[in-house]
């Protein structure tokens, strides 16, 4: 298997875990859903999970892993504001949970170049 292959099935596997948790413990994650949003926080929780899923399945499958990598790049700058909320709810946790929290904000940037890295190098 190619190293392309490797990375675009990681980012797929990450994915699908990451939107299969929304689904089996949402409370954490209706936490950090941005209180400007219309509607309940559950909904969002259960949309970003379905949507996590399918791009998830999309990256998975070669014929539609350039579009979804690109997609999940959108989607990984989405959500940032969730992050940005969760570190400033945390501000008063201990030390462990609020450097846990802190330490998401970087790793957005990573998230969406290795998509972007996944559909660069699954060019027609």
């Amino acid at each position: 298997m190619a190293v392309s292959d490797r990375s675009a099935l990681l980012l797929a596997r990450l994915l699908a875990t990451t939107g299969t948790a929304h689904f089996v413990a949402p409370r954490p994650f209706d936490a950090i859903v941005p209180r400007v949003l219309p509607g309940e926080p559950r909904t969002w929780t259960y949309v970003s999970g379905a949507v996590e899923l399918a791009l998830a399945a999309g990256i998975a499958l070669p014929r539609t892993r350039r579009a979804s990598a690109l997609l999940a790049a959108g989607f990984f700058t989405a959500v940032l504001p969730a992050n940005v909320k969760m570190a400033r709810d945390w501000r008063e946790r201990p030390a462990p949970l609020r450097m846990a929290a802190h330490a998401r904000l970087p790793l957005q940037a990573p998230l969406v170049l290795w998509a972007l890295k996944v559909s660069r190098d699954n060019r027609p």
